[in-house]
């Protein structure tokens, strides 16, 4: 993961500095605090928040790695690939990568995500779907180098990346 003080951050509460204070009442469950109803549903249900791309290139990538040279990883992951083709048509998926490319330091296969709905479907259902896999899942906000570090979540065993595309592309 990158440095995370190589970035700025701007504070989570802007634009709620001028509410009420939220209630500190405690919920029937005896742990959570009850929250006030907001005034309108989070605009965060229906596109990805700003950096993300809300367009063509899509919002999230999802790489899914597997050992190349180990044939049970390779099988499971070629049958991963086509379980969510079938199950998930309306994703953008790309080939199985039997090798090593780009940043990425294993084979793979890549998922492109398009809206939070179906972020939210696919997520879950590959955490319990992946098997002996590991998966990036990063946002695309055009800083690539960022994305795929500092915003970046993984699912298994996180694996180190080729950063050296990205550092020469900024260079440029």
């Amino acid at each position: 993961m990158a440095d995370p003080s190589l970035y700025t951050y701007t504070s989570p509460l802007e634009g709620c500095q001028d509410l009420p204070p939220l209630p500190t009442d405690i919920s029937e469950d005896g742990k959570s605090y009850v929250n006030p109803p907001a005034e309108k549903r989070s605009e965060a249900y229906d596109s990805f928040v700003s950096p993300i791309t809300n367009g063509i290139r899509g919002g999230f990538d999802i790489h899914v790695y597997f050992l190349q040279s180990d044939a049970e990883e390779l099988k499971y992951a070629t049958e991963l690939w086509e379980r969510i083709r079938r199950e998930f048509p309306e994703l953008r998926i790309y080939k199985v990568w039997d090798k090593a490319i780009g940043p990425h330091p294993l084979g793979m296969f890549e998922v492109n995500l398009f809206t939070p709905e179906q972020f939210g479907a696919f997520v879950p259902w590959l955490v319990i779907h992946r098997g002996p896999l590991s998966a990036l899942i990063h946002p695309n906000t055009g800083d690539d180098e960022r994305d795929h570090t500092q915003r970046a979540t993984w699912m298994g065993h996180p694996l180190p990346l080729n950063l050296k595309l990205f550092k020469k592309a900024k260079a440029q």
